[in-house]
Order: structure tokens, then sequence, then C-alpha cells
């Protein structure tokens, strides 16, 4: 008897696409946000999605994770159709936009219990789990305290901790390092880095040493189209990367203006 793909319990395989975009669209109106955009991104691989500011790189994560719906084109999550499974396929997905809402009357402590069991999870798991989101994100400085007391940077730890609560098996992250300090910076790649070696990871960023460190892939967008989908080091240096995304985005470098 053959298994049903679809089945959220299915165990996905190392070799299997994880996040799957075909034909991408997001019109609004005559402006089209995301168009025709067409990549995927297998288990085990930390990808880097850039483009400049505006490019369509946050609406495209929102289309991915169902957060919003395709004009046109298909988005598949460890194999379910986001279309028509799309309880099915969040499961699998673990999200951080950028600015994401937090609970801010709650602590991070209750805060995550209540998603824990919005998600399902059995109270031996839920508490397996917090303790690991609270060490892997350093929260336990700031467990107890309510979340609208928290700096930016602890509250983009709070979000993490969110993503991360529910184990998935992708993970889509819209400037996860944003508002944190060195320290911080340090703690949060090295996770990235180590989620990396059995999970799916999309990242978004406008750090190329970040990109440098934690990527073995980068998928370019710009204007809502897909520009560059190659390996790290088709990007080269640090230094040829930065000329390649000026290249690729159409900047013109202006001379600077010596100032007294």
């Amino acid at each position: 008897m053959t298994k049903d793909k679809s089945s959220p319990t299915e165990p996905v395989g190392d070799s299997e696409i994880m996040i799957e975009a075909v034909g991408l669209c997001k019109f609004y109106g005559p402006f089209a946000a995301v168009n025709d955009v067409t990549f995927s991104v297998p288990r085990r691989q930390v990808c880097a999605f850039l483009g400049p500011n505006g490019a369509g790189k946050s609406t495209t994560m929102k289309l991915l994770t169902g957060f919003l719906a395709a004009t046109k084109g298909t988005v598949a999550i460890a194999g379910h159709d986001m279309q028509k499974d799309r309880i099915q396929g969040s499961e699998h997905i673990g999200y951080l936009p950028e600015n994401g809402p937090l609970y801010e009357e709650m602590t991070p402590r209750s805060a995550l219990s209540y998603l824990g069991r919005a998600r399902g999870l059995s109270a031996e798991a839920k508490r397996d789990r917090m303790d690991f989101v609270a060490e892997k994100c350093d929260l336990s400085e700031v467990w107890n305290k309510p979340i609208s007391k928290l700096s930016r940077g602890f509250r983009q730890r709070v979000g993490m901790a969110q993503a991360l609560l529910h184990d998935p098996d992708v993970l889509i992250l819209d400037e996860p390092t944003s508002g944190l300090d060195p320290n911080q910076l340090v703690g949060i790649r090295n996770l990235i880095r180590e989620l990396g070696e059995s999970k799916t990871v999309l990242l978004s960023t406008h750090i190329l040493q970040e990109v440098e460190f934690l990527c073995s892939r980068v998928v370019l967008i710009d204007q809502g189209r897909l520009v560059f989908d190659e390996s790290i080091a088709e990007m080269g240096s640090r230094e040829a990367m930065e000329q390649k995304f000026h290249q690729l985005t159409g900047f013109q470098s202006q001379p600077e203006t010596a100032t007294n």
C-alpha cells in the first residue's frame, strides 16, 4: 500500500525539495510586487534571499508561508501545495517576519507556552521545546518579563523562539538579526548555521558578511523578478559579492562629494 505523500506525518527525505515556488506572482492592480519567480530549496541548505529595499523579498516570503495568496503560480512546502493544503504545509514552517507581531502583555514564557498549546504540543514536548528555545535564543534573562518592556534585540529573539518552538523542517527568516547587538549577532548566526545542518533555511538579510558566513546558495530578486540563483561560490568574495549585487540590481554608484 502506497503512503499518501501529503500526510503531515510522512517523513521527508534529505534530498527532497522543501521549498518550491513556480511562476509566483503577486499583483496589486497594475503593480507587480512579485513577477514570475521560480526557485526551489532542498533540505539541509541555508539559502540567502537577497534584493534591494522594495524588491519583493518580504512579499515573496509571505507568499511562501501562505500569509498572502498568490495572484498566479504555486508554492509547495515539504510537498504540500500551499493553496490546497495550507494548514498541513504550515505545520512544517517556522516563520520570522520582519517586525513580526508579539503578544506584548505576555512574558516570553507565557507566550511560548500559549503558542505551544496552540500548536498542539504535548505537555512534555512543550516543556522540552521551551527549554530548548530559551537556551538557544538566550532568553533566560527576560523569561518572566513583559514583552512590552523588552529591547528590540530581545523582542527579535522572542520572535526567533516562536519560529523554532514546534521544531519545523523549514525556517523562513526575514532579517533575523535586525536589532541585535554584536554578542547577540554571534549567537543567532551560530544557531542558524547549526539549524542548517538538518533543516531548510531561507534567510533574507542585507548583511553580506552574514551571507558569506551562513549560506551556500544565493537567490536574488530585483523589482519583483528573479535575477540570480547560484551557489555562494558563484558570487565570489565579499567584495565581489557586493559588486555583483550592484550590477544585478542596476545600482549606479555616485562619486563621493568631498567635505571640508
